[in-house]
């Protein structure tokens, strides 16, 4: 019952508030088997690496694994989308005094310093096997073409614009395109005090904001 309150509904049908428990669930899973594969694949490489050996250090069966993936490069997609639907959702709520630079760039809410720099150091090194890795690299770019039109409907909205219309489609290609720089950016980096993943994130999109060169 709780759950149900928890996830309240716009007038459009759609669900806003906390997820349902078991959606919330099913998206921890989703995430550790992420975490675990990352760890595994940075460790033996993705051939070495066997869907069991995921399944058993995200303490699941197999089968299960197989239902939350279609391949063992695929379970990685949710620590690429986490983030991505974070900014999203930040996009539409955003206030319209601040700018949109701040609103993507800043960690997310309800996150523990320990949880985020585990996480980041996940993606740091998921992206990293991006270069090496050709399954991996399809995965990070079906994710980024699949965030596309989410960004442009939270582009849309802010604005009044129609989803279909040129300019927020035009803008949300520019925004995901910056996020997937900046992300390869941060992580490709091995200098030493390499900022995070929003530091990136701000400098790359000071740099889309003044546009192409005259």
């Amino acid at each position: 019952m709780a759950a149900e309150k928890a996830a309240k509904t716009e007038k459009d049908g759609r669900r806003v508030g906390r997820p349902p428990l078991t959606e919330r669930r099913k998206a921890a899973t989703r995430l550790e088997i992420a975490r675990e594969a990352v760890r595994l694949f940075a460790a033996q490489g993705v051939a070495a690496t066997t869907a069991d050996e995921i399944a058993a250090a995200a303490g699941i069966s197999p089968r299960t694994l197989w239902r939350y993936c279609s391949s063992k490069e695929e379970c990685v997609g949710p620590l690429l989308t986490t983030a991505l639907d974070a900014a999203a959702e930040r996009l539409t709520s955003w206030p319209r005094e601040r700018t949109l630079t701040d609103g993507i760039s800043e960690h997310p809410p309800g996150r523990s310093a320990a949880a985020l720099a585990e996480d980041e150091q996940a993606l740091r090194d998921l992206v990293r096997l991006v270069r090496t890795e050709p399954g991996l690299r399809a995965v990070w770019l079906q994710v980024h073409h699949a965030a596309e039109p989410v960004l442009t409907r939270a582009l849309a909205a802010r604005t009044g614009r129609s989803p279909d219309a040129l300019e927020p489609r035009v803008q949300a290609a520019l925004l995901n395109t910056a996020l997937r720089v900046a992300v390869e950016e941060w992580a490709w980096n091995t200098a030493p005090g390499t900022g995070t993943p929003g530091e990136a994130i701000t400098e790359v999109l000071a740099i889309a904001e003044a546009g192409l060169p005259r």
